[in-house]
């Protein structure tokens, strides 16, 4: 490609993008929540560079080209309710770190053990790659409604050693331009800003990191840099050896479909006994209970929850006003070997935070009936999880 003609295309280039933002400027001004699509980089190469310089612009326009037509450019960060780990707490944009930068977006909440197990192989990708061009910036959206509070997403990230930058998307409004759906879900951007690898749920953590490597190697070679990054080693995925056959089960009216002895989906005071027999994956409940949207709180001393899973682990999603203290039983007999790191030695859990806590753990996949005997008022249980 000549000269000229790259000088002709960027006047081309200028001219639209020049239009762009003058019919935007006429436009009113679109709500802080509407998805707003980044913009690549511009080609800027001088009129007068040599023949070397002509071709490696020639290559970069092709490859843009080539980019627009299979993926979609990221869209970015709208309407935040807050940032931890940025400087000073300042926001942080997507489209600052186009042309510098290769991005991890992770969509997660802090509840989720599904999020909470991507963490050690998200942590690693940025030690290691984060001197290299990599940025993660974690996108916040919560499931429950105190997930939204600041403090206990700031208490979270502490928790888990999360150093990367965490933007808090209270009302979903970039999530929702990702068409997120699930917890956790992850988006590789690109140097050039096209969203060019999408990863759902647990596992394919040994594809990720050899995209994010060839991601930063092509970074390296448009910024001119010198070196590569070297592929990872191979490895298989953690935990891919079991898979648990219960699913998530919530207590809330809004999705309690597995609620075997109430009312499912009615909010309201409930009064419910313990049959003799229980189904696998039917949620049950003892004594008397107000049916919220997103919980369920017990409104007496030794009020229970039975629930026959097939797992290795099992967390349990609640909190309370005040410190609640409850009994785990599995098959009849109080939790010793096979409990959750959150269960004392004599099988109590001490419930108040609003959080996941890990109440069982087997050697392996297992199928077991689990109480749960509550010994004060005004438990929240949210939901169960499995592993």
């Amino acid at each position: 490609m000549s000269t000229n003609n790259i000088a002709t295309l960027l006047f081309a280039l200028a001219l639209i993008v020049g239009a762009i933002f003058y019919l935007g400027s006429q436009s009113p001004a679109r709500p802080s929540n509407v998805s707003q699509t980044v913009t690549p980089p511009i080609l800027t190469q001088a009129t007068t560079a040599p023949a070397a310089q002509d071709e490696k612009a020639k290559s970069l326009l092709t490859s843009r080209a080539a980019k627009a037509k299979q993926y979609p450019l990221a869209k970015e960060i709208v309407n935040p309710s807050g940032f931890i780990n940025t400087p000073d707490g300042k926001p942080i944009a997507i489209q600052s770190l186009i042309g510098k930068k290769v991005i991890l977006l992770d969509i997660w909440t802090y509840s989720c053990i599904n999020c909470q197990r991507t963490f050690p192989y998200l942590k690693s990708w940025y030690d290691k790659y984060k001197d290299r061009g990599l940025e993660i910036i974690g996108l916040h959206a919560p499931e429950f409604e105190f997930e939204k509070d600041y403090g206990n997403v700031l208490a979270a990230v502490k928790k888990f050693g999360i150093t990367y930058p965490v933007v808090l998307d209270n009302d979903f409004a970039t999530a929702r331009g990702y068409g997120m759906r699930y917890w956790p879900e992850e988006y590789l951007i690109d140097i050039d800003g096209f969203i060019v690898h999408k990863s759902v749920g647990e596992g394919g953590y040994e594809e990720t990191e050899a995209k994010i490597v060839a991601l930063l190697n092509e970074r390296s070679k448009v910024l001119g840099e010198n070196g590569t990054v070297s592929a990872p080693a191979s490895a298989a995925d953690a935990g891919a050896a079991s898979r648990p056959e219960s699913p998530e089960t919530y207590f809330g009216s809004a999705r309690n479909q597995y609620l075997a002895n109430g009312k499912q989906g009615v909010s309201g005071m409930q009064r419910l006994s313990l049959p003799e027999t229980f189904e696998r994956n039917r949620l049950y409940l003892g004594g008397e209970w107000n049916i919220a949207g997103e919980f369920a709180e017990n409104q007496n001393a030794g009020a229970s929850i039975v629930f026959k899973y097939k797992a290795k682990e099992v967390y349990f999603v609640a909190s309370a006003k005040r410190e609640v203290r409850a009994k785990i039983w599995s098959d009849g007999v109080l939790v010793r070997n096979n409990k959750g790191e959150d269960v004392a030695t004599d099988g109590s859990v001490f419930i108040k935070e609003d959080r996941l806590y890990k109440i069982i753990k087997n050697q392996g996949l297992e199928e077991h009936t689990l109480k749960i005997e509550i010994e004060s008022a005004e438990l929240r249980a949210y939901t169960f999880t499995f592993g």
